[in-house]
């Protein structure tokens, strides 16, 4: 759990989101594609009716876009931020976070080629969370 440091171009896109959506952000990742961080129950006006907010911004930045909500839980957090893969149980012990696959595709999803996608949401989450580590299972 650092302290999160923005430059002025993410400043400049977070502010654009927000005056795009009406949604107020907690976090911007940029990471080949705009990951953004919504605060709890702003989600409907991030995505907008029929996905049209999301639709103009990814228009408007030319990239994909990702929205995760936020949560004070860390197992919830988690959960949405792997979504739409449904893991059947997430687990915590110790600092260490255990998702529990349905299948070997859902796994494999979480996983990532060469682990991207599990480190992904690792760094994510310890952004805001005391977390040793997650492990797909």
């Amino acid at each position: 759990m650092s302290r999160i440091k923005y430059d002025s171009g993410m400043m400049e896109i977070m502010t654009m989101f927000e005056s795009m959506t009406g949604a107020k952000l907690k976090d911007c990742i940029a990471d080949g594609k705009l990951i953004f961080i919504i605060e709890e129950g702003q989600m409907g006006r991030a995505i907008g009716r029929n996905g049209s907010n999301i639709k103009r911004v990814e228009n408007a930045f030319k990239k994909k876009i990702k929205l995760v909500e936020f949560s004070g839980n860390p197992l919830q957090f988690i959960r949405n931020m792997i979504h739409p893969i449904i893991a059947s149980d997430i687990t915590e012990e110790n600092g260490t976070i255990t998702i529990h696959g349905r299948d070997t595709s859902a796994r494999a999803a979480l996983i990532g080629r060469e682990r991207q996608n599990i480190n992904q949401v690792s760094d994510i989450a310890r952004r805001y969370f005391d977390i040793k580590e997650i492990k797909v299972v």
